[in-house]
């Protein structure tokens, strides 16, 4: 039976540090050296190659992110562009003169023949410059065609009134109070024409139902006030002396 070999040396790590063989310790480390030297080219080499690769792979990631349509802002999907909005053509301004003209254009002219109108006649009161109660003054009630046509309006007495006022807006004296008249009287009155109708007050106070007593008013200074129909002169002054 063949004898075993006697086994060597146990391995440790001074024995790897320091190899021990048949040749010099300097031939083992060469050795040594020349493998690390290919093991890190290996290395290097693998790496060169592989930063390529991953810039390819980050570019094939970045690629769809880049080339994808940009989404639209919240903004811009609420607010429309100033280009999609249409901007509305302003509205001519009408002038003054404009409305003038426009609602001259509008009135009829008058008619030569027809009614006289508020519009076409002028109302006035002619008053004494000083009267006194006790004398039964007269005033004059004034009509006044002031249209370029011939016109016919009522003076009917039921539509003539007189109205005395005092300086605070009470009323003291009407003409049609206590003694209401009534007539027709349809008159045609040429452009330019004045009539003149009198009316005579009795010197007292009255009110509309003529159931107050009636006294003469105190001297002062007073307004009378013509009415023909719905036609109001404006107010005269009247002095009680």
């Amino acid at each position: 039976m063949p004898t075993r070999p006697a086994a060597g040396p146990p391995t440790t790590v001074p024995g790897v540090l320091h190899p021990v063989g048949k040749l010099p310790a300097a031939v083992y480390w060469r050795r040594r050296l020349v493998l690390l030297l290919l093991v890190l080219a290996v290395l290097g080499t693998g790496a060169w190659f592989g930063a390529p690769l991953v810039g390819i792979r980050a570019a094939a990631r970045t690629t769809p992110e880049t080339t994808a349509p940009r989404p639209v802002p919240a903004l811009e999907r609420v607010v429309p562009s100033y280009a999609s909005v249409a901007t509305p053509t302003p509205a001519l301004v009408t002038t003054g003169a404009d409305t003038a003209v426009a609602t001259t254009s509008a009135v009829p002219a008058p008619v030569a023949g027809g009614a006289c109108t508020d519009d076409m006649i002028s109302l006035q009161v002619r008053t004494p410059a000083s009267v006194t109660a006790a004398g039964k003054p007269t005033f004059e009630l004034l009509v006044v065609n002031i249209s370029a046509v011939p016109c016919v309006r009522a003076l009917d007495k039921g539509l003539q009134e007189l109205v005395l006022y005092d300086l605070s807006g009470n009323r003291i004296w009407g003409s049609n109070d206590c003694f209401p008249e009534t007539s027709s009287d349809p008159r045609t009155i040429a452009p330019g024409e004045v009539v003149s109708i009198p009316l005579v007050w009795a010197g007292l106070t009255s009110e509309p139902t003529c159931t107050a007593p009636r006294v003469r008013p105190g001297p002062g200074n007073y307004l009378l006030r013509a009415r023909l129909d719905t036609k109001v002169s404006p107010d005269a002054p009247v002095t009680l002396t």
